[in-house]
């Protein structure tokens, strides 16, 4: 019994296997697009002369190294990337970011933007701040989240009418469960710990955390959809290239996650993921600064 019952969960993780390997296909293709060369050249010599601050985790992180690979391939896109710590002048063309806050805590990447534009925004066209995925988890209390984010964005249009203020939805993790998790059950020693992660499967499952992620946003579309700019990161991380979206159903609602071809452990983004936000990101400022 315990034989047959082994080989009948070796094939379970085999055919597992081959469902989480279907986008394979999609994760070997490049990104080939002209949309960053379709821009009219004169958007992109007006963003040339903008001075950009981005605030951000280990995401942004992800985004900054996709607009440095996209600039190495485009040169007509001429910005100047830089890392900056507290207070700095900015030249014309810079694109400015740093670190700021604590993950799992939207209140000090909040604060902490409004403090380092403190010290610049009189020196800034366009200032953006992004939550991390791991800031909202299927717990968080998005009303609350969403009122301090509110008032500070509205403080700082009060004290800086002149900065852009664009507004990130939220960025999401997959649904799906990753092809790293399997390997991860096939390199385990012993079956009863195989048997017991299967069993918990569902604990990895980010559907609490990814319909919070998707309420957040749909309160930063309503609030400043149609009035501000707004970048919705999560609608290009959940969207494949044929324009259907990976989603799932909740209680009749439908709510949205990453694709898992965009990224390699379920949240950040890989290079495939990285380059197509980046892409939306700069024409979206190109059209909008």
């Amino acid at each position: 019994m315990r034989i047959a019952g082994r080989n009948s969960l070796i094939l379970v993780l085999v055919s597992l296997l081959i469902i989480a390997c279907n986008g394979g296909e999609m994760e070997q293709q490049k990104i080939e697009s002209n949309a960053l060369k379709n821009v009219q050249p004169l958007l992109w010599e007006n963003l040339s002369q903008k001075k950009i601050y981005f605030g951000h985790q280990s995401v942004g992180d992800n985004i900054v190294d996709g607009i440095n690979d996209l600039i190495k391939e485009n040169p007509q896109i001429k910005l100047n990337i830089v890392e900056i710590n507290g207070i700095k002048d900015f030249s014309i063309g810079t694109f400015a970011h740093s670190k700021i806050g604590k993950n799992r805590d939207p209140a000090s990447k909040f604060d902490a933007f409004e403090k380092l534009l403190g010290q610049i925004g009189g020196n800034i066209d366009i200032a953006f701040v992004k939550c991390c995925y791991v800031d909202i988890g299927a717990k968080a209390d998005i009303e609350q989240i969403f009122d301090v984010y509110k008032k500070k964005m509205a403080q700082i249009k009060k004290k800086y009418p002149e900065i852009i203020l664009v507004h990130f939805t939220v960025p999401l993790e997959t649904s799906r469960i990753p092809f790293e998790f399997w390997l991860k059950i096939f390199k385990s020693a012993g079956w009863p710990y195989r048997t017991k992660m299967i069993r918990n499967i569902k604990k990895i499952w980010r559907y609490g955390a990814n319909i919070k992620r998707n309420e957040l946003s749909d309160l930063i579309k309503m609030e400043y959809g149609g009035k501000e700019p707004v970048f919705d990161i999560a609608e290009i991380e959940s969207t494949y290239p044929d324009g259907s979206r990976e989603a799932f159903t909740k209680k009749g609602n439908t709510y949205y996650s990453l694709l898992s071809e965009y990224t390699y452990d379920g949240g950040h983004l890989n290079e495939m993921g990285r380059k197509k936000v980046a892409e939306k990101l700069l024409i979206f400022l190109a059209n909008h600064g």
